[in-house]
Formats: structure tokens, C-alpha cells, sequence
């Protein structure tokens, strides 16, 4: 899945680790992803969180879309500044999950996503 997700590798999206119902992907902030305040674009925060949360809930190999995400953006984060998306599954029951990602920049959080996802009952091709 990852590989053919076109909008995380153009913002340098590096999947670092991943496992059953984890994963934690990692992108350096680049001065296209600032907005008028200087301060790294929200959304582009959002997609790394998503990202992470992809990878966990597809890593049983079946087919797993987003049904929602919540974020709560705690701090802000600059150009050149590293910042880590890690993923851990929450629940998943029947073909529904739920699943925690914590964004950070070394030891400071910058964000906490809940990502709500739902299987489709497909196997991810070359996989199953």
C-alpha cells in the first residue's frame, strides 16, 4: 500500500518500523510545508499521523480505509524540524478498529490522532 501512496512519498514520508497493529513512519518539515506563520501546515502534520495510522491497520493484510480521525495539535513544529508518527492499535473488532498516534519531535509531543478504521474484506494484493 504504502509503496504506491504517491502524496506520502512526495512530502518524504519514511516508513521507520512497522508490526501487527503498529507502525511509525517519520518526515523532516521543509520550508513548502510552512504556512504564512512559518509554522509546519496542520494538515501536512495530519498526513503523517494518517500515514502511521495506514500502515498499522492495513499491517494484518487486508484492505483497511480510514472511517474518521480526530487530532489535537499540541505544539508547533518548524522547518527542519524531525518528527516522528508512531501508531498503536487501540482495538479492532469484526471490521472495525481504533488506533492512537502520537506525533513528536524528540521527546515533545506535537500531536495525538484517533484514527477510526474500517476493513473491507479484501486481501492486499501480493500479500495474502
Amino acid at each position: 500500500m504504502l509503496a504506491g501512496d504517491t502524496a506520502s512519498r512526495s512530502l518524504g514520508i519514511a516508513l521507520d518500523a512497522v508490526g501487527p497493529g503498529s507502525a511509525q513512519v517519520s518526515m523532516v518539515v521543509r520550508a513548502d510545508m510552512v504556512n504564512g506563520w512559518e509554522l509546519c501546515h496542520g494538515g501536512l502534520i495530519a498526513s503523517l499521523a494518517d500515514t502511521a495510522f495506514a500502515v498499522a491497520c492495513n499491517s494484518y493484510g487486508e484492505v483497511t480505509v480510514a472511517a474518521g480521525f480526530d487530532i489535537t495539535f499540541l505544539e508547533s513544529a518548524r522547518v527542519g524540524d524531525r518528527l516522528v508518527a508512531r501508531a498503536v492499535e487501540r482495538a479492532r473488532r469484526g471490521r472495525s478498529g481504533v488506533y492512537d498516534v502520537t506525533v513528536s519531535r524528540g521527546s515533545e509531543v506535537i500531536a495525538e490522532f484517533r484514527g477510526r478504521s474500517r476493513a473491507l474484506g479484501r486481501v492486499i494484493p501480493g500479500v495474502g
